[in-house]
């Protein structure tokens, strides 16, 4: 045991570096005097290190000016809609919360199963005012082989005034994708 230790040693510590630092490992005796050259005080260590925390205040004040900046004009902009149309505004500030689900959407969740309604489940669990609709194509640079929907509307246009059979149909009819078990 003792042979292979010394022959690691003398490979990783040549008898040419003895008295010199080594490339590998921690044995380092001039750690110290190369910092002394490089920071010969504490002062200047100190003086440093206040140069730096002022780069970092200077970095946050630049942040933190920008952030004001653009909620002032956040606020502006919502002054000016308040001015123009006052029910844009009451709209544009409304918050709703995505999880509740009407009695239609309830009613379908609870008539499915499995995988569709884990999709169902998705689709209507994400659903926020204002986002672009799952079921409306993308437009491409292609039509599509079905041509186009004239009479699509949003989902959430017809939720308030059908029923949960007729959801479930309209749900068929836009996604394409049947529901009911068969």
């Amino acid at each position: 045991m003792d042979d292979k230790v010394a022959v690691i040693r003398r490979a990783l510590y040549p008898p040419n570096l003895r008295n010199k630092p080594s490339p590998t490992g921690s044995w380092r005796p001039n750690t110290m005097r190369a910092l002394w050259k490089a920071i010969p005080t504490k002062q200047v260590h100190e003086i440093i290190e206040r140069g730096y925390k002022l780069y970092l205040r200077h970095q946050r004040q630049k942040r933190q000016a920008e952030i004001e900046h653009k909620f002032e004009s956040m606020r502006n902009a919502m002054t000016e809609l308040t001015r123009l149309d006052k029910r844009l505004a009451i709209e544009a500030n409304r918050q709703e919360d995505p999880r509740v689900k009407t009695k239609e959407e309830i009613e379908l969740l609870n008539s499915t199963h499995g995988a569709e309604r884990t999709r169902l489940e998705a689709r209507i669990g994400s659903r926020l005012r204002g986002l672009f609709p799952r079921e409306l194509k993308l437009p491409t640079d292609t039509p599509s082989k079905e041509g186009w929907n004239h009479d699509w509307k949003p989902l959430a246009a017809k939720q308030k005034t059908t029923g949960a059979h007729e959801f479930k149909k309209l749900n068929e009819d836009v996604k394409g994708i049947n529901y009911a078990r068969e």
